[in-house]
Parts: C-alpha cells; sequence; structure tokens
C-alpha cells in the first residue's frame, strides 16, 4: 500500500467531496520533485497566449520508445506542439492533465477496494477495514462487508490506504511523446507549443511636478502566470502585440473542466493622441509588433504576479491643461467642470523617449509637504515613439465652463444652388431640365464662460465639436469669433482661453450653417 488519506481531524485538507485526503506517493511520482525543465524561454503576448520553448537533455533509446515531459503548461495547446530531436520522428503524443489531488485519488479508486484506517480520539486505539468505493459524486459512498457507509468529516479521524496511484494521474501536468529513433544515446530534445494562461500589462507611475513642468516616469511589467506551471530561470520575452488566431477565444479544451479564460473587458477609455508619433523606438521589433525582453532570466510561479521594470525616465517634458468638449447646440443650464488633462510626449527630445505598450498610466503629485499623492490615471493604447499625448485625470475643483446658445435665426440664401441636368423622356422625345431649389441657412450665437476660482491663472481649451453634419456641401462659416481658434479636424474647432486668478473670460462665436 502506497498511498494514505486521512479524513476529518484539524489535519484533514477538505476536497471539494465531504471529506478529502492527504496523501504520500512513490518516488517516480514525487511531487515535490525539482522541475525536469530544461532551458525555458517564455514569449508573452498581450492576448493571454505565450510560447514555450524548453531544452532538455534527454536519454532516447534506439528504436521505438516513449519519453515523458512533466512540468509542461498544464493548458497546453497539444495541436501546437513542435518535437525536434536529431534522428527521432514522433509517432504518438499524449497529455495527461488528470493531476494527482486528493479528490481525484478517491474518483479513480471507484469500484477498487482501499483500507479504512478509524482512530477512536479517547483512546488512541486504531480500527482497520476494508472498503469498497461505490461512489463519489457529493460524498464517499464504501461498501464495508455487508453494510454500506458514508464518510463525513465530522471530526473524527478516518484515514483511507490506497493500494497504488492509478496510472493516469500525474503529481505533475505530463507530456508523453512515443518516438522513433534510428540510434541511442542522450541528445536536446527541444519542445515548443503554445499556452494560455500567461500574461502581461504594462502599468506607469507618473510623478508630475506643475511647478517644473515636468514628470517623471516608471514604466513596469506586471506578468501573471494562471497555467498551472512554473517556468524556473526562464528567459523572456514580452510581445507588445497579440497576433491574430482563428482560434479566437476557443482554444481546443486541452482537459476537462477548462474553459479559457475570456479576454479583459476593454479599458474605459483611452488617452487622447494629440498627434501621432512618427519616431522609430531603439527597440527590436518582430513584423508589425515591437519586443521588450527582460534584461535577466527570472522564475515566473504559477499563480503569482511579478513586476519588472522596462522604463525609468526622469524630467520629461508635461503640462497641466484644462478642457471640454462641447456637442452642436449645447446649453448648459449650469456650469460644468473642465478636465484636468497631462499633456506629455513619447518622443526622444525632450519626451519618454521610447514606444509605450498599451496600459495604465497613474499619475502622482507632491502636496505641500512633499509628499506624492494619487491624482488620477488613464489608459493608453499602444503608443508609437514621438507621439503627443493628453491623458484626463479627473475633474477640475475650481474651473468650470458654461456653454450658452445666445441666439439663433434662419436666413435664406441670395443665390440658387443648381442641381446637374437631369434627362426626362416625354412623348418619345428626350428634354434636358434643370431643377433650381432654395437654401436656408443658420446663423447661430454662442458663449462659452469659462471661470477660474484657482489663486493662479490657466488656460482652458474649449472645443466645439459636431460642426460636420455630414450634408452634401458641408458648409459651415466662423463669422466672428472672440478669440482666435483653431480648427482640429473638419468636425471640430478649438479656442485656447486665458483665464485670470479668480477671473471669468467669455468666449463669444457666431457660426453660419446649413444646420
Amino acid at each position: 500500500m502506497i498511498a494514505a488519506v486521512l479524513f476529518g481531524g484539524s489535519a484533514a485538507l477538505v476536497a471539494p467531496m465531504a471529506v478529502g485526503p492527504l496523501f504520500a506517493q512513490d518516488a517516480g511520482q514525487d511531487p515535490t520533485g525539482r522541475s525536469q525543465q530544461g532551458d525555458v524561454s517564455v514569449t508573452i503576448y498581450n492576448n493571454g497566449q505565450a510560447l514555450v520553448q524548453d531544452v532538455r537533455q534527454i536519454a532516447i533509446g534506439q528504436g521505438r520508445s516513449r519519453i515523458e515531459f512533466p512540468d509542461v503548461s498544464s493548458q497546453i495547446r497539444p495541436e501546437t506542439l513542435s518535437f525536434v530531436a536529431e534522428g527521432t520522428g514522433v509517432v504518438e503524443q499524449n497529455f495527461d492533465f488528470d493531476l494527482l489531488t486528493p479528490g481525484k485519488l478517491m474518483e479513480k479508486a471507484v469500484g477498487e477496494t482501499i483500507t479504512l484506517i478509524r482512530t477512536n480520539p479517547a483512546t488512541g486505539a486504531e480500527t482497520r477495514e476494508r472498503a469498497k468505493v461505490l461512489s463519489t459524486a457529493g460524498g464517499v459512498v464504501v461498501q464495508i462487508g455487508e453494510r454500506i457507509e458514508v464518510l463525513r468529516d465530522d471530526g473524527l479521524p478516518v484515514r483511507a490506504i490506497f493500494d497504488r496511484v492509478p496510472e493516469n494521474l500525474r503529481a505533475r501536468p505530463t507530456l508523453s511523446v512515443t518516438v522513433d529513433s534510428a540510434r541511442g544515446g542522450t541528445r536536446p530534445v527541444s519542445l515548443r507549443y503554445l499556452t494560455p494562461g500567461l500574461g502581461w500589462v504594462a502599468d506607469y507611475v507618473a510623478l508630475y511636478d506643475e511647478a517644473k513642468g515636468t514628470v517623471d516616469m516608471q514604466g513596469w511589467v506586471t506578468l501573471t502566470n494562471n497555467t498551472g506551471t512554473t517556468f524556473d530561470d526562464a528567459r523572456t520575452l514580452l510581445v507588445a502585440g497579440s497576433p491574430g488566431s482563428d482560434q479566437g477565444n476557443s482554444y481546443p479544451q486541452p482537459y476537462r473542466g477548462y474553459r479559457p479564460a475570456p479576454p479583459p473587458p476593454p479599458p474605459p477609455g483611452y488617452g487622447d493622441v494629440a498627434q501621432i508619433g512618427t519616431e522609430s523606438a531603439n527597440r527590436d521589433w518582430l513584423g508589425d509588433f515591437y519586443l521588450y525582453p527582460l534584461a535577466a532570466r527570472t522564475t515566473i510561479a504559477n499563480a503569482q504576479t511579478k513586476q519588472v521594470s522596462f522604463l525609468d525616465t526622469a524630467g520629461a517634458a508635461a503640462r497641466k491643461v484644462y478642457s471640454r468638449t462641447l456637442g452642436w447646440l449645447q446649453n448648459d443650464e449650469q456650469p460644468v467642470k473642465a478636465s484636468s488633462v497631462i499633456a506629455f510626449s513619447s518622443s526622444r527630445d525632450g519626451g519618454l523617449g521610447d514606444a509605450l505598450p498599451a496600459g495604465t498610466v497613474r499619475f502622482y503629485q507632491r502636496d505641500a509637504r512633499g509628499t506624492p499623492q494619487f491624482i488620477g490615471e488613464n489608459t493608453i493604447g499602444h503608443t508609437p515613439m514621438g507621439t503627443r499625448l493628453t491623458l484626463r485625470t479627473g475633474d477640475a475643483f475650481d474651473v468650470a465652463i458654461e456653454s450658452t446658445l445666445v441666439s439663433r435665426e434662419k436666413i435664406d440664401s441670395e443665390e440658387f444652388v443648381r442641381s446637374e441636368k437631369y434627362r426626362v423622356i416625354r412623348g418619345g422625345r428626350v428634354d434636358e431640365i434643370e431643377v433650381q431649389r432654395a437654401q436656408t441657412f443658420y446663423r447661430t450665437a454662442m458663449r462659452y464662460r469659462v471661470t477660474n476660482a484657482r489663486p493662479v491663472p490657466v488656460e482652458v481649451d474649449v472645443t466645439q465639436a459636431g460642426l460636420d453634419q455630414g450634408l452634401a456641401t458641408r458648409d459651415f462659416r466662423v463669422v466672428s469669433e472672440s478669440i482666435r481658434g483653431e480648427q482640429d479636424g473638419i468636425d471640430r474647432r478649438r479656442w485656447t482661453v486665458p483665464v485670470p486668478a479668480n477671473g471669468t473670460v467669455d468666449l463669444n462665436v457666431t457660426y453660419e450653417a446649413r444646420y
């Protein structure tokens, strides 16, 4: 008898059934043994998928033989496996995914006979009985002699002794490969496979200095491992991108009960890209993806989150911006707080000087005592170097904008707009006619009142959106504006309004358009 199970008592391990086992195992299946991985390299993508490459020194006999590879990912996609060994061909492969657990050990014993040892808590005396396991559905049901008994976790210690460990239960996820080798001997064997369960995201910690107009930023890679396997001393390469796959999120289920985790929900909204970058970062790339190798080997433990630094920049130029974007004909009932935005660049000169993987940027600012305090966060997509970013951190406390529709009147155009000529058939005769129609325009006067309760002057970006209504001529005009604005694409016009400390400024704009 080689496996023991303890039920009841404070030392019991409770499994998903009423009682659970504590077991030991022979040396060949030692769950505490060292990892049998070899030289491991892991490439991790943003979509929760990873490529594992494992090179092991294996003794292979001449002819046909079976080789076992423990310590592979428990979520391995077997159909992606590549096996390479000199002079060796693969006949078949199997993935044993039933792991040796207390519950599984009892489940596999259904129909078998085990030994139950009960201990009298008062005297310490032990009694032994042979019992046939009938069922583990909702609890362990056994037959002892002529009686049927349900084992319960009632505080009375009960041990179960198993005669053997079932062959298809493994202490660790194990891949077995049947090979045919032209010669015997030890040689390197390379395994390569894809697996879900490994992922990474970028997180940024930014310290903003408003007085100096700078930002210090640290970039961290956060690795997560939910593969069921630890990857020891692995070379790790991170890929900023998600290679396409016709698998979608429906990976073949490598073991019973496994369901791939759904993709993470999209972030609540990316920060605005004021201008996309055109600079090439000093990083390796593969196809359309940037590569971020970790500088040193690292152990990626199962069920662990690990953070590794990849960016550390001080003194990059940054500034605070107050802004609000308004819809067409927006008429506020009361002032609306401006958005507080921090603008900076990823450019080489004066910026962060790197391409930025998608992630979350968290901003801090020192208070009057010099202690950094959290002031807001936002997310970015994969960002080329040289990009100008404006990341909203929250609503301003004492800067507000109120949009008011002052007047709106209809004005008729003095000319007719002629359409193209049409050909009309009348009684067998083809005539050409012209269609004329009057066109109506509207004159709209808007006032944008900007207030500043801060003890220092501020500049506020006011943007009027909705100027492109998609009509045939898209004809709109800004006939007057109290502050010179800039067109921000066909749909928007932006004004930068300087507001004195504890002051108010009215921005007045008149539009003429067909809507």
